[in-house]
């Protein structure tokens, strides 16, 4: 009879394991995992995914049945120690068991699977479903129960407050695998560019006006071509009186048909009738709802406005693409245009490069709520346009102004320093301290 009694807290224990890894495995379970799964026929994922759906169900079942175990291996082994030695066979029975269920029925099994839990889940998946069905009339009670206390503690049934935004935890489940090695640094950035297109506006990714290369459509019809063609681009805006009057886009390709048109003779082409009419789009506009216009309308050119109709710059489907693969480059071109690494490990930036490419290129976290460019960040930090050889410390950075034309920054020297050191630094050092 002992034997038998000793078999049944061996199975107890059993229980208890199987319940203790099925509660790590089902809850560590990845749901995207098993929804992919289910998704290309996978009958055990498509259950683990129902089980995640009754989540409260699952977990009284899981504590239940793991509770059960252990008390019923417990109560009988204390039996058994008792009738072995007497009423000391109850300290044995409590010794023992300790051991027994810590190891056993709780650290061993969700340790295995704690290390595999998608594996595990699929494995408990359908004897978990059926012990679910089996006490789901003792569970009802035992919710029933759980829920009036929980309105008695104040505590709102079903009310699921995450910390982040879903696009927030899709980052840091990235930035995770990344961490881990299983995700390459271009595909954390191609994913978090493509999650930032919401949050961007037109103006963000945009040309600045002082950097676009605009043409005057009063020219003679030869120089006007000539200057054209001398162009690195296909689309050219045509201003008339003044920049900031544009009047229409001149794409190259149709200059090309009309010179060929016209024999070569390029006196005879009239560019007001094959420049395309200029397409205004407000600098507020999310980047994802522009990528969509730019789909309906077939084009990929659009010039900026400000609130006041003012030409702020233009934005293309390059510049919006760019936001999610990086900077497109040939092989002459660097990997971020005006960012040159120096051998003493600082950087020297040009003022215009956007603080998005920069962090992207250095791996860096600078912050880019307040300004667009490096040049913007560092007159934003310090409160005023500062002159050449003026240095600055913020954000883990040391900053450098090495020149300086009229009003702009046109050149940066950064350096990462020890957080120590930019403590050390007194707040009114940001005005700037000339070397």
């Amino acid at each position: 009879m002992d034997w038998l009694d000793f078999s049944i807290v061996i199975a107890c224990l059993l229980v208890s394991a199987f319940f203790a890894a099925s509660e790590t495995a089902l809850t560590g379970a990845s749901r995207a995992s098993m929804l992919r799964l289910s998704k290309q026929g996978n009958r055990e994922a498509a259950v683990v995914s129902s089980l995640s759906s009754m989540r409260e169900r699952l977990i009284g079942a899981l504590l239940l049945g793991n509770n059960i175990a252990n008390i019923g291996a417990s109560a009988l082994a204390t039996g058994l120690f008792t009738a072995w030695f007497g009423e000391v066979g109850v300290l044995y029975a409590t010794g023992v068991m300790t051991v027994l269920v810590v190891i056993f029925a709780e650290v061993l099994p969700k340790t295995i699977a704690i290390n595999a839990p998608d594996r595990v889940a699929l494995l408990v998946a359908r004897p978990m479903k059926l012990m679910v069905y089996v006490l789901g009339p003792l569970l009802a009670v035992v919710e029933a129960i759980v829920r009036v206390l929980m309105r008695i503690l104040g505590i709102k049934i079903g009310a699921n407050q995450p910390l982040l935004s879903p696009t927030e935890r899709l980052r840091g489940a990235v930035d995770l695998l990344h961490h881990e090695g299983k995700v390459e640094k271009q595909d954390r950035d191609m994913f978090g560019g493509l999650l930032d297109l919401r949050e961007l506006q037109v103006s963000d990714v945009m040309v600045h006006r002082t950097e676009m290369v605009m043409i005057n459509s009063d020219l003679p019809a030869e120089e006007l071509v000539r200057e054209v063609l001398a162009t690195e681009y296909t689309r050219i805006p045509l201003w008339r009186d003044k920049p900031e009057n544009i009047v229409g886009v001149l794409h190259a390709k149709d200059l090309l048909r009309a010179i060929r048109a016209a024999d070569g003779d390029t006196s005879k082409i009239d560019v007001s009738t094959i420049a395309l009419p200029p397409w205004f789009v407000p600098e507020m506009r999310s980047v994802s709802e522009q990528l969509k216009a730019f789909r309906r309308r077939k084009t990929h050119f659009a010039l900026v406005v400000d609130e006041y109709g003012e030409v702020e710059g233009m934005v293309t489907l390059e510049d919006i693409l760019e936001e999610i693969v990086g900077d497109i480059s040939d092989e002459h071109d660097v990997v971020v245009a005006g960012v040159r690494a120096q051998p003493d490990g600082s950087v020297v930036v040009d003022g215009s490069v956007p603080i998005r490419d920069l962090n992207r290129a250095m791996d860096w976290n600078l912050p880019d709520e307040e300004a667009t460019t490096i040049a913007g960040l560092v007159i934003h930090e310090a409160r005023s346009i500062p002159e050449r050889g003026q240095s600055f410390t913020f954000h883990g950075f040391r900053f450098r102004v090495l020149r300086r034309e009229r009003n702009r920054i046109t050149a940066l020297r950064i350096q990462a320093v020890p957080r120590e050191a930019e403590v050390e630094e007194k707040k009114p050092k940001r005005a700037g301290a000339a070397f």
